[in-house]
Parts: C-alpha cells; structure tokens; sequence
C-alpha cells in the first residue's frame, strides 16, 4: 500500500530525543527555547512561541488578539475543524466565507461580503501549503479596522512574494503533527512581530505561571510564582523540540523534494482534459503538504469511484478538504450558509500520496494508474453517449 503521507524522521531525531530524555530536562526548557529562536528565525519573525499543537495555537491567538463573546470571526468553513473550533473556543461566532476554487483559499471579495458590525477579525487559512493572498487580506482588515490571523498548520516551508509563511501578519500558528510538512509528533507554534503578544503568549501556555520552571530551576534566591491570570497547559515538551530543531534543519530540503514530487504529477497529468491541477501563481511558494486535484467532469468520473479504484491498486487517497458547515457540530451555523464552491470542491476533489521519501517507482506507479482509471472511465462514459 502507498499511504497518503507518512512523516520523514531519521536517527538523527531520534538520537535528539533520546539525549533529551537523558538530559534530565523533558517538559518546557531549554530545547524548547531553542526551536522558538531558531524557528522564528528562519520564518524571519522576531519571536515564536511553542505550544501543544496548532488549536491550542490558534486559541491563544484568538485569547491574545482580544477576539471574545459577541465578536464574529470571518474564516473559511473548508478546512480543519480546528480553524472553526478556536473561533468558538473563546465565545465568538465562525462566520463562514467561499474560496477560491483555483487555489482554495478563502475569497476576499466574499469575506468582504460578510463583514457586519460584529466583525473582530478574519482568520486567513494556507490551505495544505498553497499561501492565501496575505496582502488583500491585510488591506482588507486595514479598511475595516478588523485584526488579521493566520492558521498556517500546512504551511511551515512556503512563502509569499518572497517571504517565509510566518513573518507577514502578527499572530501565524502553525501544526507539527505526522500529516504537516515536519513533525514533532505533534505540536504547534506561533510567530509573531509583538513583543506583547508575545510575552503574554509565554504567560497563557503555562497556566499564566508568572515564572516559568526554568528561571525557578537556575535561580540562585528562592522565588514564589504567581498566577496572575487564567491560563492554559498548553506546553512543548523539550524531547518534542528537539526533534523539532533537527526536522527545521531539513525543512528546505525536505520541501524541495515534496515540488518534484509535486512537478512529477504535473507532467504526468497536465494533459487530462477532465481534472484541474494545483494552481501556483507568480510570487506565492507551496510546500505542497497536499496535492489536491480537482475532476471537472463529474458525469463522467466519479470521485469516491476513482478513490475506490486506486485503493483497489494498493493506492490510499483522500477526498477533498472538509467543510464545516456540513459537520454535525455546526448545525446551528450551518442555517443560512451557502457556499457552492467549497462544497463542490469538497465533493469532487482527490487528494493524491506525497511524502519523502517517496521512490520514484512509486510515483510512477501512483501516476500511471490514475491516469489509466481517469481515461478509463471517462471513454466508458464518452461511449454511453448518444451521438
């Protein structure tokens, strides 16, 4: 079987966190601070913060950027549950806008649309690696006094108009789990331009501690903490940064890898007239943590047939990316929702295997049955036609 993804982990991750372990340091300490600092380097922020995973990332963005009950967030509904769920986690209402159908990104011109008075901020998504047009989205939330946030839990590694995902806007988080470009296991980080998000950022991961294990631990006097607001578990564990550090050290490599495997199905497949391909425009860089394709003709091939087909062959696929509004957990914001191009896109898109790394007969063989089954059953179909 050709999985959909698997993490790239060597003896170097391993050997890392097998020192951790021994080091005698293992939840939040020094390991941890050195992912942040290089981290934020490399995505050209001025600070990173570690944390458990991307929601409870994006649930201290929310908390940080002052988003709370009666606020609306605008947020497209086709991604992760995640996105939707921290809009929630802190009392406010996802309102859900289309996306674009080339790169499926959230539409400026429909999140505009949906701005009402209520409006806090726009909750802007990478969908699996293809960065979303940052600047419109800064312009927009500049003319609506409204804040800008980025879930960029597939975008570690791309870039916008020349610049890291993570260095654009003030509050970017970002997910380390097995499916993402690097992995920690799981794990999560937000970078940030604030020095006081930041620092609050550091205070609400760690139960709002006013000192943290560290500074006590290499103190040379005795110090109390104090809890000075309601805070959170949200911490890294230092065998999970270190890790982290040598994963961020392949991270070009590994992303370089992941767009010839990405050119390698482009090739193979640009000439099938019934699937559109990733669309990748002048000034945006994919890591391409998903190669999504979508079927035009939906009468003559059939999505969760093809799917099928491939699974049959020994290949694993998924469907296109979820909706929210169509999950059982968001019947009561799903009322009045009508968004036609996220629930066509969800319907009728294939997401095919890519990870490092991946043998170059296993690209072969991924290419060549899709194109066979594709062909296969669009002649079938063509020869059911009348003429």
């Amino acid at each position: 079987m050709i999985p959909i993804a698997k993490p790239y982990l060597t003896e170097e991750e391993a050997q890392a966190a097998y020192d951790t372990i021994l080091s005698g340091w293992i939840t939040q300490g020094p390991k941890v601070q050195e992912f942040e600092e290089k981290f934020a380097a490399y995505t050209g922020a001025k600070y990173a913060v570690a944390v458990s995973n991307c929601t409870t990332a994006l649930h201290l963005a929310m908390i940080v950027a002052g988003i709370g009950p009666g606020d609306e967030v605008i947020c497209p509904s086709m991604s992760y549950i995640a996105t939707a769920n921290a809009i929630r986690y802190v009392g406010a209402t996802p309102v859900f806008a289309e996306v674009e159908p080339d790169t499926y990104n959230l539409d400026a011109a429909d999140a505009e649309a949906r701005i009402t008075d209520r409006t806090k901020a726009i909750l802007l998504v990478h969908q699996i690696g293809m960065p979303a047009d940052i600047d419109a989205f800064k312009d927009l939330c500049g003319r609506y006094n409204l804040k800008l946030l980025e879930d960029a839990a597939c975008a570690a590694g791309s870039a916008y108009k020349g610049a890291k995902i993570g260095s654009h806007s003030e509050l970017v988080c970002f997910s380390f789990h097995p499916r993402k470009v690097i992995s920690t296991g799981d794990g999560g980080m937000i970078t940030t331009n604030r020095e006081d998000y930041y620092n609050r950022l550091k205070l609400l991961r760690q139960h709002g501690m006013s000192v943290n294990d560290r500074v006590r631990h290499e103190a040379s006097r005795i110090i109390f903490e104090d809890h000075v607001e309601l805070g959170y578990n949200y911490r890294m564990t230092d065998i999970q940064a270190a890790v982290g550090i040598k994963q961020l050290e392949k991270l070009d490599w590994i992303v370089e890898e992941r767009r010839k495997i990405a050119a390698a199905y482009d090739q193979a497949f640009k000439d099938i007239d019934s699937i559109r391909l990733p669309q990748e425009y002048d000034g945006y860089f994919s890591n391409y943590q998903s190669y999504s394709i979508y079927l035009k003709d939906t009468a003559a091939v059939s999505r969760n047939t093809l799917m099928q087909k491939l699974l049959d062959r020994g290949i694993a696929t998924r469907r296109g990316i979820m909706n929210t509004h169509r999950e059982t957990a968001y019947k009561e914001y799903a009322t009045d929702v009508s968004l036609p191009v996220s629930e066509d896109l969800q319907d009728n898109s294939i997401i095919l295997p890519l990870y490092v790394p991946m043998k170059q007969e296993e690209i072969k063989f991924v290419t060549e049955c899709f194109t066979q089954e594709v062909l296969a059953v669009t002649m079938s179909k063509s020869m059911l036609q009348p003429d």
